[in-house]
């Protein structure tokens, strides 16, 4: 909650004082252009970190490993992009942060060891309620709402032959 609280009410506010008080200091246009600058340099940044990152993506899977360390890299070079094209010093900095790979590592180790993830079959749901009717009843393959078995042929109609067809 505490952490909503920051991110939607402290942070902007915080932003907005500091850009006025930088606009105070070097004036509103050059303010506005080192925002401009920050950004368009920023997403420029964030695109070539991410072709780096697909690499090593790519590299990871090809050899047969998870690229557990470099998809969390790549999740904080998303909210590193939206970061850089907010307008606002604080939101550049972390974005930065999260786009430097010397700082992006550790940041993603870190997110790691706090985020349970697990390792075999990724997210794991419960299918109760999934299997079963409306009325309650279960789902049973072959069987028929009053327990019968039904048994069947079939033919496999995608190869055409000429004594199957019909004129």
């Amino acid at each position: 909650m505490l952490i909503l609280f920051t991110l939607f009410v402290a942070l902007p506010i915080a932003e907005i004082i500091l850009l006025i008080n930088v606009s105070g200091s070097i004036g509103g246009l050059s303010t506005f252009v080192i925002v401009i600058v920050t950004a368009a340099f920023g997403a420029y940044f964030v695109r070539q970190q991410g072709f780096s990152l697909l690499q090593q993506i790519q590299t990871k899977l090809r050899a047969g490993e998870a690229p557990s360390t470099e998809m969390a890299e790549a999740a904080l070079l998303i909210v590193a992009g939206v970061l850089l094209i907010t307008p606002g010093f604080i939101t550049d900095i972390l974005g930065f942060l999260f786009t430097l790979p010397f700082s992006r590592a550790p940041i993603a180790g870190f997110l790691m060891r706090k985020i349970p993830i697990t390792q075999a079959g990724g997210v794991h749901f419960s299918q109760s309620g999934f299997n079963t009717r409306p009325t309650g009843r279960p789902f049973n393959e072959g069987k028929t709402d009053d327990g019968d078995i039904i048994d069947g042929e079939f033919t496999d109609k995608t190869q055409s032959d000429d004594k199957n067809r019909l004129n």
